[in-house]
């Protein structure tokens, strides 16, 4: 499945929870994983409404490279997740946040060539479910942390460029008004293709 780009209506649209867990579920999650993986650009998770698909679920992997030293200690949620990335999370949700921040620079696979600084919460507690069904609760902080923050802004029709100053933003407009055009393109050659 593609990934859309700036312009895609799914993008700014609050995703509907999934609930059950049926074999249509697992399929999306399985597609949700090959999406990822083979994304021409590096990216660490993925929303649902990425793919165009408006439902509540993401795929994390925010493993480091193997061999490459890690700069913080491990989070109780990376000693849970890491061992299963790419993970599918179903209907994260964010459960609880620090007072204390963190400042980091975010792109996303829907808006290729942007990027800009976000301050988030820098730790978060996440409650979701697993394709098996299993139930996880997780304090989180690092990378995972701002990596699920930004995920789970994609199930609410957020993306990072709201989140970003002024200035980054009207820098950024160009390439997002682009990319909003090629979208409109690709979605109406998709159209005369069906």
């Amino acid at each position: 499945m593609r990934i859309v780009w700036n312009g895609h209506p799914a993008l700014r649209k609050k995703a509907e929870a999934i609930g059950e867990i049926t074999p249509e579920v697992v399929s999306l999650g399985e597609k949700l994983v090959k999406s990822l993986l083979n994304s021409p650009e590096e990216g660490v998770g993925l929303a649902a409404p990425q793919i165009g698909i408006s439902r509540r679920m993401v795929v994390i992997d925010t493993r480091p490279p193997e061999g490459a030293p890690r700069p913080e200690p491990l989070s109780p949620g990376e000693v849970v997740l890491e061992p299963l990335m790419p993970v599918v999370l179903v209907d994260p949700e964010i459960v609880g946040k620090s007072a204390e921040t963190v400042t980091r620079s975010e792109g996303c696979l829907s808006l290729p060539g942007v990027s800009g600084k976000v301050e988030r919460p820098a730790e978060i507690v996440l409650r979701a479910r697993l394709l098996d069904g299993q139930a996880v609760t997780v304090s989180c902080r690092n990378l995972l942390a701002c990596c699920l923050q930004h995920e789970i802004d994609h199930l609410d029709g957020i993306l990072f460029i709201d989140r970003i100053s002024q200035a980054e933003r009207d820098e950024a407009a160009p390439v997002l008004r682009k990319l909003a055009k090629e979208e409109h393109r690709r979605h109406e050659r998709q159209k005369r293709y069906r």
